[in-house]
């Protein structure tokens, strides 16, 4: 397991509180599990594709429906936000960003406000 990807003990000490209780079996080891969510995602993969090293690829991908279902994404996620403090900064990547197709003739039809305080030509 030299050339996978795992967290380390000090992150997985910062997100631990977050994890469900575990009822029933113990779960498997959540550190594997997790950086194995972590690779796949970040590298786009198949859960399938997942190298054996992370475990069962069926493991992964029930883990990470439960949990995203459970919203403990999403508690680590805000936990972790809120614990840096206020940004000093916001960005918006607006190649995320969608409009409508006639989004671009509404300036024209006097739908949207201009943005600019310029004078507009006759």
């Amino acid at each position: 397991m030299a050339d996978v990807f795992l967290l380390s003990q000090a992150q997985m000490c910062r997100i631990k509180p977050f994890f469900p209780l575990s009822r029933g079996m113990p779960r498997v080891d959540d550190r594997r599990v997790v950086s194995g969510i972590v690779f796949v995602i970040r590298c786009g993969l198949r859960w399938r594709d997942a190298p054996p090293a992370y475990g069962p690829h069926k493991t992964l991908y029930n883990r990470f429906i439960l949990w995203s279902r459970l919203g403990v994404f999403d508690r680590i996620f805000a936990g972790l936000a809120g614990a840096a403090g206020e940004p000093e900064r916001l960005m918006i990547d607006s190649t995320h960003l969608k409009a409508h197709r006639t989004a671009a003739s509404l300036l024209e039809k006097g739908l949207f406000p201009d943005a600019s305080d310029a004078p507009r030509a006759a």
